[in-house]
């Protein structure tokens, strides 16, 4: 019985995560950038959203201000990075570094707690019945139907087009007349919108706003994206990929609640999601050597200049499988 509720939140929590996942997906695979703002901005749009609650503001209008204070720090990474030329993995941990006390100072504290007051979850539990878990289940996959929507939409506009093809090579578009610095400025920004808003959507369901609540929170969404792609693969076009991502961050949370309910302790984590990762990353390097080895048992194939081994002077026309 322990365990069925334990998945349960593991799932209703993965989907809330899978938001944040979705928006480091945007930087991390379209835009090829690792943004650390993260961290930092996850706990961005839980600190406003629970401020703004406690003061009065309708929880619904409190998400999307949290996802507004999203883009900005989004904005503030994309233009160190464009205009001043930081690159753009310190320019990330800069604003990091910068939203833990601009969080506090938002907080007043070092968190907020929102006992007692209205968040978008309390519809659902006081009139439909439904308690915390159920309610953030069904609030988290109707936000996740819609974003998934919007970004197979928007990514297949001309605009949306532009930052993919930023991601993928950079100076061919700049020759073809487009900013790429303004496409890396709009994908930053969307990207920490949606990682802002997730974080809004995990405090109004765990009740509180903490400064420390993002750390981990780029760790946590890559490995959420490389299960997703390891499980479900590359198929059927970019919805697919869009959505696997959103089962893999499901997966990564079914997973941590597995190996806490046999006994790791919460404090080790961290080390357990590393190395998750890890394994995860070396998975595609040791099928692709797995996959070299076994061609070059077969007589008669050439290596190609790919499948050649590093420290090889040989050239493909020299160098003859078997």
């Amino acid at each position: 019985m322990g365990l069925l509720l334990a998945m349960q939140g593991a799932v209703s929590q993965g989907i809330l995560w899978s938001i944040m996942t979705l928006g480091v997906y945007l930087t991390f695979r379209i835009l090829d950038i690792a943004d650390l703002t993260v961290d930092g901005s996850f706990a961005t749009g839980g600190a406003v959203t629970g401020v703004l609650i406690v003061n009065g503001v309708n929880p619904l209008i409190s998400l999307l201000i949290a996802f507004l204070i999203g883009m900005l720090t989004g904005l503030a990474t994309g233009l160190m990075h464009t205009k001043i030329r930081i690159h753009v993995l310190l320019a990330s941990i800069l604003t990091m570094i910068a939203l833990y006390s601009i969080n506090i100072r938002i907080m007043g504290k070092a968190n907020t707690p929102l006992l007692g007051v209205k968040t978008v979850m309390s519809f659902f539990t006081e009139h439909l019945g439904m308690n915390t878990t159920m309610a953030s289940l069904f609030v988290g996959c109707c936000f996740v139907v819609v974003i998934v929507f919007l970004m197979y939409w928007f990514f297949g506009t001309e605009l949306g087009s532009a930052i993919r093809a930023t991601g993928n090579n950079e100076h061919m578009v700049r020759a073809l007349g487009v900013n790429t610095d303004q496409m890396k400025i709009l994908g930053l920004m969307l990207s920490n919108g949606l990682v802002a808003l997730s974080g809004a959507l995990v405090a109004q369901s765990q009740g509180y706003a903490d400064v420390g609540m993002g750390t981990g929170t780029i760790v946590i969404g890559l490995a959420s994206i490389i299960i997703g792609e390891a499980v479900f693969g590359k198929h059927f076009g970019f919805w697919y990929t869009l959505i696997s991502v959103v089962f893999g961050s499901i997966i990564y949370r079914i997973i941590i609640a597995i190996v806490l309910q046999l006994g790791l302790k919460s404090t080790d984590l961290k080390l357990f999601t590393a190395i998750i990762v890890a394994i995860a990353l070396s998975v595609p390097v040791l099928k692709e050597q797995t996959i070299r080895r076994r061609r070059s048992a077969i007589p008669g194939v050439l290596l190609t200049d790919e499948e050649l081994p590093a420290d090889s002077d040989a050239t493909p026309d020299t160098v003859e499988k078997g």
